[in-house]
């Protein structure tokens, strides 16, 4: 054993050389969720203009994708609710209970979007069912993704940001899993079959995942942190979150908008983006993409692992300058088609890992153990509605208001930069080295 100055909490205690066998078996099957949740996003947004067409016609396919977009937006505004339903369960009755319960809900509801009739067969109760679905979703996956983390993050709390860094690595790997699919059929499939039907295999084909971890998770034991608590449970989570900690929330939501901003371009946005408006053969921007994916994975995790020996948000401040200054030449490059689209992601990916491989251990060092689920669920939901949830629909808007095919530009920066600038409102991590039964029992004094 080593002992190590924790840079975020401030304190010295023993820190273990690496994680143990058991501690990466429990990380990695609490971040399926996580990875289905991803794949559902993205392949939404590859296949946008086929569920435009088939659930949205219009003479203009313009609005169509507006009103797709739409669609992806009402998903993510239910997104704080379901947060805080299912955080103030986690936080009350147990990590354990709230994974398997949204596992089944949005495995099922991924299964149902591959299998709804179009609007030529249902009309607009086909769209209508199109939006519950998606809604459904939303709400789930409001406390599927910070409960990973959370679960994570006390699965391995001398290694947070090491752990939190393997939840969002296995994200990217659900995405990378989808672009995977997306070639195969533009590849297999041809242009009217992948329009027709080539959307639903998708679909399908997350259902499957969703069975699948399912099946992995129904053996996983409860959050160690959460059962050294022994009972000592907060009543109302949601309240006691925003009473004692709601300058948290609020300054976490904003810190994590560089992470929910880029994200909600480029895997809402930028498929769709690259292949119907900069005329980017759909293979190529998939090869781009997956290269992206594959650098920001690998980086992401050098990132969560330098987070545990230097202050994480010093990390994802770099990040935000960076692509405050990047962001513009990037779209430019992209536009004129004066760079290859494979380096230009390639380069994107390393920047944004800086920040990807930081935010959610971030917020992790802002709540005690008895409220942290809801803590992380309430600022990381917040975000996501506002920074991620509405980014297609925003980057296309700013196209068509300013004519410039690089628009989409200003709104990476204009989140990073509310990114940047919240972090130095955040307050410092007091909860970074809570693993001990000491730690838990000085929160629940703060609580008190």
């Amino acid at each position: 054993m080593e002992t190590t100055r924790n840079p975020v909490g401030g304190a010295d205690h023993p820190q273990p050389p690496g994680l143990t066998w058991s501690q990466w078996k429990m990380i990695l099957i609490a971040s399926l969720g996580g990875s289905l949740e991803f794949f559902d996003f993205i392949v939404y947004g590859f296949f946008a203009h086929h569920i435009a067409a088939q659930f949205f016609p219009n003479a203009s396919s313009l609005i169509s994708m507006l009103a797709t977009f739409s669609v992806l937006a009402i998903g993510y505004v239910i997104r704080p609710l379901g947060g805080i339903v299912l955080s103030s369960c986690g936080d009350r009755y147990g990590r354990r209970p709230v994974f398997l319960g949204s596992i089944i809900v949005v495995t099922t509801a991924t299964i149902c979007l591959g299998l709804l009739p179009n609007y030529q067969s249902w009309g607009m109760t086909a769209s209508i069912l199109l939006i519950v679905l998606r809604m459904l979703q939303g709400f789930c996956v409001g406390g599927e993704m910070p409960g990973a983390i959370t679960y994570a993050v006390e699965a391995a709390p001398h290694r947070a940001g090491l752990a939190a860094g393997i939840i969002i690595c296995a994200v990217n790997m659900g995405v990378l899993l989808a672009t995977f699919v997306n070639l195969g059929i533009q590849t297999y499939l041809s242009g009217a079959d992948a329009a027709a039907y080539g959307w639903r295999i998708a679909f399908l084909f997350g259902g499957v995942c969703g069975i699948v971890s399912y099946w992995m998770r129904r053996n996983l034991d409860e959050s160690p942190e959460f059962k050294e608590m022994h009972g000592a449970v907060v009543k109302q989570p949601f309240r006691e979150t925003l009473r004692r900690h709601g300058k948290a929330v609020a300054m976490g939501a904003l810190t994590v908008a560089v992470m929910a901003g880029v994200n909600g371009i480029l895997y809402g946005h930028m498929p769709a983006y690259l292949v119907q408006q900069l005329h980017y053969a759909p293979r190529s921007a998939a090869i781009a993409q997956n290269a992206y994916l594959i650098v920001s994975s690998f980086g992401l995790l050098a990132a969560g692992w330098f987070g545990d020996k230097i202050p994480r948000r010093y990390l994802l401040r770099t990040s935000a300058a960076l692509l405050i200054l990047l962001s513009y030449p990037f779209y430019q490059a992209l536009v004129n088609h004066t760079v290859d689209p494979v380096v230009l992601f390639v380069l994107a990916g390393v920047v944004f890992s800086l920040a990807s491989g930081t935010w959610a251990s971030v917020l992790a060092d802002q709540f005690p153990v008895q409220i942290r689920f809801s803590g992380i669920a309430l600022a990381y939901n917040l975000s996501v509605v506002v920074f991620s949830g509405f980014a297609p629909l925003l980057a296309t808007l700013l196209i068509r208001q300013t004519g410039s095919l690089a628009a989409p530009a200003y709104y990476v920066m204009g989140a990073s930069a509310v990114a940047l600038l919240a972090s130095y409102a955040l307050p410092m991590g007091r909860f970074a080295a809570e693993s001990t039964p000491q730690g838990n029992r000085l929160s629940g004094e703060l609580l008190r």
